[in-house]
Formats: structure tokens, sequence, C-alpha cells
């Protein structure tokens, strides 16, 4: 091509929007670098422990069968199995089963069978020398921070669609760039919970619904199009739900805006999807119900944790006192106790910067476009269950990092937070009488570096945090003691999801009282080591 010709392709559409996203991915590239360098700590979080170690014993074959042994799940699988121990020899000797291999019965499978299939691919290095310097980061838990900020990467791509869908471009890369530069995504995308891959999902299903919308108000291809969508909808839903069960909740606004706005073929839609929805979790509910007596295993009784148990006390407990009549009480208790710290802590956060402000106040502005004002309705409704089910599942965990944990589920809408508080900003914008038209562009970017501004500071020295959360993780420490061990042998433990991931070993969870840790002992299976 002549110089002209290379000009004229740069300034056009045809060289302009490959040059963009090339350089959006290079930005994508060198955040994740340099968080990894600045922001990275090994896991601290139970439940992240929980999914690796999960994870691994099915990569070695194991099944899914956990070495996090918790007391409660021991009680659900006792009481369910009680009927069938006298026709099954095999349950009579090992009714804990301490010994073929425990059940988990607490984590839905997508996230740990993704983890596994991780940990099949690449290299992962499971032992660490003893002798390692503190400064060392442990190279599986680095693997799988890597491994949640592709999929972190993944959503800043929906975020664009979605952007560009609902509004324009000029809004999509605005939005985007926001999104890549909000420091909360980032602290959950080393986290090692499942959180970016729910949101990869969230944010896919969002853009089903769109997409159903659209094409119900304005055909643009052949009648299977919108079909197709909506059962695209009910994968990403039912793949959502067995990322995070609180995910399930979603059904409801998703079935209605199908119903609602899925167009003269609303009822089809809306069957398929729930067709695809109840295919996708009805099999790993039964495998619930069958095993353990409960939908969701030790997920069914979030509702009474911190309710009439403190702390981790039922999941420590091996004969809990549960009453249906708690129910009513704990729901009410939990709501408006919990609903009053969301309501006033998080909802002003709720996109994770300042850009919630410009969210709230455009939801009494009228769009023109009335896809918007549908979608924004869907976000609405799906706010409204999505506090609701954080605020009565809420445990312990977020007492412990009130942040960044699995029971932060606001935090799925703050894309779409972040789209409509730009959309908003942007009209905002369009009515100032600005003298000279460069300053449209100067008022973009302060908005964008004020939007961004924690992420900046995060990067500057002090370092906030040591990359080693310690106290009270070390793995050098835990799995050298772990070691003293035989792989078939059980330890007692207060953080057994630590010594189950970096000690590789069956570890249950300290009892409540001596009585507890005979019974262990002296009836099921030995306890080798308490920790």
């Amino acid at each position: 091509m002549r110089t002209q010709e290379i000009i004229h392709a740069l300034e056009s559409a045809k060289l302009a929007r490959p040059l963009r996203f090339g350089l959006l991915l290079l930005i994508a590239l060198l955040l994740v670098l340099t968080y990894q360098w600045r922001g990275y700590r090994n896991l601290s979080s139970l439940e992240a422990m929980d999914h690796a170690q999960l994870a691994r014993n099915i990569a070695k074959g194991k099944g899914y069968t956990t070495d996090f042994v918790r007391p409660f799940s021991v009680f659900l699988l006792r009481q369910r199995e009680a009927k069938q121990a006298g026709n099954d020899p095999a349950l009579a000797r090992d009714p804990a089963h301490l010994r073929t291999g425990h059940p988990d019965l607490s984590n839905p499978p997508v996230y740990p069978v993704m983890l596994a299939g991780l940990m099949k691919v690449l290299p992962f290095k499971f032992e660490v020398k003893v002798e390692a310097p503190p400064t060392d980061a442990y190279q599986p838990d680095r693997l799988i921070a890597l491994f949640n900020q592709t999929l972190l990467v993944v959503a800043m791509l929906l975020v664009f669609l979605l952007g560009r869908r609902l509004f324009d471009e000029t809004v999509a890369w605005i939005s985007t760039f926001v999104f890549l530069g909000t420091d909360l995504y980032w602290r959950f995308s080393v986290s090692g919970l499942s959180t970016m891959l729910l949101l990869v999902w969230f944010l896919a299903m969002c853009w089903c619904l769109v997409e159903v919308e659209q094409e119900a108000r304005a055909p643009k291809g052949r009648p299977a199009r919108l079909l197709i969508f909506a059962v695209l909808a009910g994968l990403f839903l039912g793949l959502g739900s067995l990322t995070r069960y609180s995910f399930m909740i979603l059904a409801v606004p998703v079935f209605i805006f199908l119903l609602v706005w899925g167009g003269p073929r609303r009822w089809l839609g809306g069957l398929l999807a729930f067709v695809v929805f109840a295919g996708i979790v009805s099999p790993w509910i039964a495998r619930n119900v069958n095993t353990s007596g409960a939908p969701f295993g030790t997920a069914s009784y979030a509702l009474v944790e911190n309710y009439k148990y403190a702390e981790y006390q039922l999941q420590r407990n091996f004969n809990p006192d549960l009453d249906a009549k708690d129910i009513l009480p704990a729901f009410w208790t939990k709501l408006l106790a919990n609903g009053r710290t969301i309501a006033t802590q998080e909802l002003p956060h709720l996109g994770g910067n300042w850009v919630a402000g410009f969210f709230l106040v455009g939801l009494l502005m009228v769009f023109r476009n009335p896809a918007i004002n549908r979608f924004r309705l869907f976000m609405i409704a799906s706010l409204v269950m999505l506090v609701v089910t954080q605020a009565v599942i809420r445990t312990q965990q977020f007492q412990d990092s009130p942040d960044v944990n699995p029971e932060n589920l606001l935090i799925l809408l703050g894309p779409l937070v972040l789209i409509f508080g730009v959309g908003f900003f942007l009209v905002l914008l369009d009515n100032l009488n600005l003298p000279i038209a460069e300053l449209r562009y100067i008022l973009i970017g302060v908005f964008g570096v004020v939007m961004c501004l924690p992420l900046f500071l995060f990067f500057l020295p002090p370092r906030p945090y040591h990359n080693i959360a310690f106290p009270p993780y070390y793995p050098p420490s835990i799995q050298k003691t772990a070691r003293f061990l035989r792989p078939d042998e059980l330890m007692m433990s207060d953080m057994p999801w630590a010594t189950a991931w970096y000690g590789d070993r069956q570890s249950v969870w300290t009892t409540p009282n001596i009585g507890d840790f005979f019974k262990i002992n002296d009836t099921w299976k030995p306890i080798q080591a308490l920790y």
C-alpha cells in the first residue's frame, strides 16, 4: 500500500477498530502483569483453598471428594444414610466416609472442575521447598490467579459488547476502560474465588437477553435466532447456578424478562430456556439430595448461620439443633440486620467506584431507546433479588473479608452499573455548552482518571500488603507439618482448608467439644495430628 492509502486505512474503520482492540488488549496484559507483581498474594480465603484442593482431587481421579472435612457434612451424610447402613456393609464400616473418600457437599461443581482441567494442562508444582524464602509465591496459587485474570479480560470484552449494543461505541470504550481501572475486580481476580467466572456467565447471559429483546422488537435474522439466544440465556443461567448456588435466584427476573419482552414466541423461548436451565441444575441437585438430603448440601443451611450459630459453629457441629421453626425468624432477622449494612455501605459503591452515583441519578431519566429502559428494569429486579439473597445467606466469611468474599453478589451488577453510569454522564456532557469542542475529551479523560483513582493509588508506594498471607497461611510451614502424616492419615485443624490445600492431607475441622474428638478418633478414623 502507498503511504496515503495506509493513512486513510488508519483513519477509517478498516484498521482503526483492530488497532483500538489491540491497544485495549495490550493495556489489559500490562495490568495483569503489573497486578501480578504488585497486588498478588497467596490464597487467603476459606472458599478459595477449598475449591483448589477439591480441584486437585478431581484432577487426580479421586472423584468429587474433599480433604476438607466439615463435621456438619458428616452429620448430613450419616443422617441420610442411617436407613441404608443396614443393607450396605461398606456404609456400616465407614459411616463418616473418612476412609473411602469424603464426598464434597459444600461446593457447586463448575469452578472446581474447570480448575481441575487447568491442573491437567498446566505444570502445577504442588511441592514447595521448606527452605524457600518468605517472599516466594506458591506457584499453584499464582497460576489460579492468572486463570482468573484471564476471565477478567473476557469479562472486559463482554462489557464492551454490552455497552455497544445498548448505547454506542463511545459508551462501550469508556465503560471498558473504567471497568479495567476498577480495583475491586482486580482484587477478586487474584483471590482464587469463583467470582470472575460467575461474572463471565452473568454478562454473557445479559448479552443474550439484550439480543432476545432487540430481535423481538426489530427482527434482523431468522425466527430461530431469537430462540437460540433464549436457550443460551438458560444455559448461562444454569452454569452460573452451578458455579455459585445463590446465582439461581436470578432465574426469576430472567424468565420474567423472556416472557414479557421475548416477542411473539416468548412462551416457547421461555420454555426452552427453562428446560435447558433445569436440565443443567437438576442432576446436581438430585445428587445432593441423594447424598445429603439437602438440595444444596451444607449451603442449604446458610440461613441459620450467624443467627442461631455464631461464626463457623454450625459447620463444626456433629449434632446441630436444626428446627424448621427457626427459618422465618432467621430470614427476617438477617434481612433487616444485613440489609441495613448493604443499604448504607455497599449500595453506594455498587460499581466498585464512584460511577454508581451517576447510575442512581440516571434511574430518573427515560431513554429514547426502549431496549435501555427495559433492560434497566431487569437490572433493578436483579438488584432487589440479589440484595435480599446476599442479606439472608451472609455468614462469617463476610466478617473475615467484607469486600472480597464469595457472598458479595452485588459485584455482578457492577459492570452494568458502569455502562449505565457512563451513558448518563455522556448525556449530561452533551447538554453542556462547551466553549471549545476539545474540552469534551478533556472532561472525559478527567472522568476516567477519577473513576480509576483507587487503582492508581494502589500502585503507589508503600506496598499495601505482603504477597504471603501470613498470619496464618505460610505454605512451606503448613506443608512441612502436614508431611509428618502419611497420605491416608487424618489430622484435625482449626484451618483445615489450608492443611488440605497446601499440605494435601485429609483434615477435619476442630470440633467444639472433646467428646466429638474421641468419637472421630475411636469410632471412625484415628486422628494422627493436631494443627
